[in-house]
């Protein structure tokens, strides 16, 4: 015996109306998502790597502790892309993880004139600026030698401005092969 059905139609949807339904709300979906992202405040970066790499503005004899620095194409090798220089020392403009290197090698100084190197002959990098930043991030003890050279990752914020000191009366050279400064922006 056959079977019968209920005889009532079963309405179905067509295809291209299901089509047309979800095309209409993945397009709302994009709108949506596209316009949140646009919304968010950005923030601006220069394009690339921040980094710099100068060279000693050698401007006679030293007052202070501090080194003072110099940076752009017309020294040749030294440049600066991002961070700004201010009076001589290097200030941060973006945050981030940046690694830094310097070498300083004494002027007027051999092999016989390392005993006359001052026992405690020293060279520092710190963040002397903002006041509540300010940390030392290398202390560099020349030993008795005529050359420092290190390198570090280390966290700068916006605004931190990079200061090295050397002990006095020690002149450093003016060689830019020999002495030198830099950083260069790795992570955010």
């Amino acid at each position: 015996m056959a079977e019968e059905g209920s005889g009532c139609p079963v309405p179905r949807l067509p295809w291209a109306s299901i089509q047309k339904v979800a095309l209409a709300g993945a397009v709302v979906v994009v709108i949506f998502l596209c316009t949140q992202r646009l919304a968010q405040p950005r923030q601006l970066e220069s394009p690339g790597w921040d980094m710099a790499e100068l060279q000693l503005n050698h401007t006679g004899r030293r007052q202070d502790y501090r080194l003072h620095w110099l940076g752009g194409p017309a020294l040749g090798r030294s440049f600066v892309h991002g961070p700004e220089l201010d009076n001589g020392q290097l200030r941060v403009q973006r945050s981030g993880i940046y690694r830094l290197h310097i070498q300083v090698t004494l002027a007027n100084c051999s092999s016989s004139l390392r005993a006359s190197t001052p026992p405690r002959a020293t060279l520092t990098v710190s963040i002397c600026s903002p006041a509540a930043h300010s940390i030392s991030l290398l202390r560099l003890n020349f030993h008795k030698g005529c050359v420092v050279t290190s390198q570090r990752l280390t966290p700068l914020a916006q605004g931190d401005t990079l200061c090295t000191n050397l002990t006095l009366p020690l002149l450093p050279s003016p060689n830019t092969d020999e002495t030198f400064f830099g950083v260069q922006w790795v992570h955010p």
